[in-house]
């Protein structure tokens, strides 16, 4: 496989070393291969071909199961989580494989994994054991790297979703068009993917879950399905339409009409974007024949994800939230969400990745000072790149939003000590919300991995304040003071 910074095509000798059986490539080798101890197979995509060997070595488990696939750019570990538990509340056996971990049987996994798609044998590997464990249906997360490189190639998908397709990745795929096409992969998946059964014996149909309020609607909706349902919030006409929102600091209530008919909506998440991943998710459950009644049922006992506005509480007189927004458009979400928990000030603490589109590190900061009061800029997996380049350009975004530094904005590159001093300005009923990081348990300084978590810095930064603890932060990055 040829990969961003090598070609797998150089190591064929090592492998054959090693007693590589075959070897399967896209290069024209046949006068090397006239010589090597196993046969030379050429492809015209090493990528797909690797997917399909991966589903014929596990027996292609996702032909003994239905699949869900849900994609976007923001929401879709919400989503997936959402829809794995309504799958399991009626009684399903679902498996799940998520930015957070894969559920197999009865067993939750870390994958330890710092991509949302694994690689093919990966995915296939954790299906088949999903196949052996009894699932007979699961939910897979996949993104747009993902599904340009056909990690999900030999997956058979019975329902697709897409929750939005907003600014994000533009870095690996160029443009919003070549972006959208990446995802619009998952939905053309459908029309060449094995037919399966329902529980009750009637056919599973090929079904498109899209949003109707997203600027990708019109190019997903063209592509053939055997169903289509909408979802909405703005469009009135859409199948799943939400009216009579009400925003409450820990849930949100909302009416829906859906093809099965209206009913009420409790759900425990808080903010618009979720009422968004539950449309999305009643639509999956709707696609899959289950009720609307055990639907909207399940969804009132949706417990949170990990790293999706999570609180963190220690006694202190101020909100404290851990988010994964990064993006532009999350991170504008969660700032209105936030914002509607508390009549006091909003703190925002983040950064932006680097060797990633760097366009986001200016409309995040300006994102963030037009909402938020304070914003403290830090580091967020700077990766080969100069930190202090990253918020450079993020501070140039927040001044052209007319933020002044020290009033509008902080530069703080080491995270932890910018959560600390995001958790010492707050005031009482203040809101602080630490973004970016999430679920993940590392940050990226060069090309090394960092044990890290957003987690238990915030906690740990409440109890110095608090008077608690003079413990040194819990985890040291190269930015770290020795002071700290």
């Amino acid at each position: 496989i040829r990969g961003g910074t090598t070609d797998g095509h150089r190591f064929v000798p090592d492998a054959l070393a090693r007693g590589a059986a075959a070897v399967v490539g896209t290069e024209d080798l046949a006068a090397q291969a006239v010589d090597w101890p196993a046969p030379y197979v050429r492809v015209a995509d090493s990528r797909l071909a690797l997917a399909t060997l991966a589903a014929a070595l596990y027996g292609f488990p996702t032909r003994a199961m239905r699949l869900i696939g849900v994609t976007g750019t923001d929401g879709k570990t919400t989503t997936t989580n959402l829809i794995t538990h309504i799958l399991r509340s009626v009684g399903l056996h679902a498996g799940m494989i998520s930015t957070i971990g894969a559920k197999i049987g009865d067993a939750d996994l870390d994958t330890g994994l710092h991509v949302t798609t694994p690689d093919a044998p990966d995915i296939q590997r954790y299906l088949a054991q999903m196949r052996d464990a009894g699932c007979e249906i699961a939910v897979l997360e996949t993104t747009s790297h993902g599904l340009h490189q056909g990690r999900v190639a030999a997956v058979d998908f019975d329902v697709a979703v897409v929750t939005n397709v907003t600014h994000e990745h533009l870095d690996y795929h160029g443009s919003w068009d070549a972006y959208l096409d990446a995802k619009a992969t998952l939905f053309r998946s459908l029309a060449g993917s094995t037919r399966k059964l329902r529980p009750e014996g009637s056919s599973q149909p090929k079904v498109a879950v899209l949003n109707a309020d997203d600027g990708s609607f019109d190019p997903l909706r063209a592509i053939p399905s055997d169903l289509l349902l909408s979802y909405g919030v703005e469009t009135s006409s859409a199948d799943l339409h939400a009216s009579q929102i009400a925003y409450l600091p820990d849930r949100t209530t909302f009416a829906v009409q859906t093809p099965a008919g209206a009913t009420t909506v409790d759900l425990p998440l808080a903010g618009p974007f979720n009422v968004y991943n539950c449309l999305a998710a009643i639509g999956a459950g709707l696609a899959v024949g289950l009720p609307l009644k055990r639907i909207v049922a399940a969804v009132t006992t949706t417990p949170g994800v990990d790293g999706r506005m999570e609180r963190i509480d220690c006694g202190q007189d101020f909100i404290a939230i851990v988010d994964f927004a990064h993006t532009p458009i999350s991170l504008q979400r969660a700032l209105e969400a936030v914002r509607q928990m508390t009549s006091g000030r909003v703190i925002a603490v983040f950064g932006s990745a680097g060797l990633r589109d760097e366009q986001k590190r200016y409309l995040m900061a300006e994102t963030s000072v037009r909402l938020a009061d304070l914003t403290v800029l830090t580091a967020e997996d700077p990766r080969t790149e100069s930190l202090g380049t990253i918020l450079a350009q993020m501070a140039e975004g927040a001044q052209r939003a007319g933020g002044v530094e020290g009033r509008d904005f902080l530069r703080i590159p080491d995270r932890s000590a910018a959560v600390l001093q995001a958790v010492n300005l707050a005031r009482p009923g203040d809101v602080v919300v630490v973004c970016g990081k999430g679920h993940e348990r590392s940050m990226c300084f060069g090309v090394t991995e960092h044990p890290w978590r957003d987690h238990p810095v915030v906690r740990w930064a409440i109890e110095r304040r608090l008077g608690l603890t003079a413990a040194p932060p819990p985890f040291v990055l190269p930015t770290t003071p020795d002071d700290l």
